[in-house]
């Protein structure tokens, strides 16, 4: 059985009401290995956020096929686990009763689930907080909770859709710190978008640039900065000779791109 994801000439067009249409992706093909940690930068619609969501299973392409572990990707599933940019957290539950909501919704008994649960708790640091309701938790705990809920499910491949947009800078680089920590330890297949080109650098071995109208791939890297990270000041992985440099190029090319985009918006008024 092939392992891995295989993103297969995905396209994605949207008809409007008024007979027109948005081609939000064209022609997207990928092939993403078991355990890859992939970030996803582009400027605004660029269909970043609808990859993901077909990917999710939540939209059907209009052209091509998602294949997960040899099978295809037809709607949401277990094995595709996502984290939103506010948790999407049942706030009148307690951290662990959300932590351990899918494996009670899977029918699992407590004797099942239990142990995994606590361990996670104590993976992303909330063990003392796991009687708390959501809502008294800050909003870096919360993402903490939506991680070990989304990794409470077991999933293969793990969605992240601007999981750390909403967060204060010193909170956002430790739940960076977290992510490549959970990365290395389960082994999970990561896909993130992000807006921040810092972040994509930091957390993403495969670094996608996408390109708007129609979204497709610009250019993809490979960079050492996720495992760099792994357990270390992330402050001291931005001075890595490469890292200045290539975050200037992605600027530059996410800023071109937003220039043209302007530019066409213009000619159309």
């Amino acid at each position: 059985m092939m392992s891995g994801m295989q993103i297969q000439n995905i396209s994605m067009r949207f008809d409007l009401p008024n007979g027109s249409h948005v081609q939000a992706l064209l022609d997207v093909t990928l092939d993403l290995k078991q355990g890859e940690l992939m970030s996803v930068l582009g400027p605004s619609g660029c269909g970043k956020t609808t990859l993901l969501n077909i990917v999710a299973g939540f939209l059907a392409p209009t052209e091509g096929q998602i294949m997960l572990n040899g099978h295809q990707v037809l709607g949401p599933d277990a094995e595709r686990g996502m984290v939103f940019q506010q948790g999407a957290l049942f706030e009148w539950m307690s951290v662990r009763d959300n932590v351990s909501f899918g494996p009670r919704m899977a029918g699992k008994k407590a004797a099942d689930w239990a142990e995994n649960v606590d361990h996670l708790l104590d993976v992303v640091g909330l063990q003392d907080f796991k009687e708390k309701m959501v809502y008294e938790l800050s909003g870096g705990m919360q993402q903490r909770v939506a991680l070990a809920r989304c990794l409470a499910n077991d999933p293969d491949v793990i969605l992240m859709d601007e999981p750390l947009g909403a967060l204060d800078a010193l909170t956002r680089e430790k739940m960076q710190g977290l992510v490549l920590k959970l990365w290395k330890e389960t082994g999970k297949t990561i896909i993130l978008i992000t807006h921040s080109v810092e972040e994509a650098l930091l957390l993403g071995e495969r670094l996608l640039v996408m390109a708007p109208r129609p979204g497709r791939i610009h250019k993809e890297y490979r960079l050492p900065f996720a495992d760099l990270g792994v357990g270390k000041d992330l402050r001291e992985v931005k001075t890595h000779p490469e890292f200045g440099p290539r975050r200037e190029e992605i600027l530059s090319m996410i800023w071109d791109m937003e220039e043209e985009i302007m530019g066409r918006t213009e000619e159309n008024a």
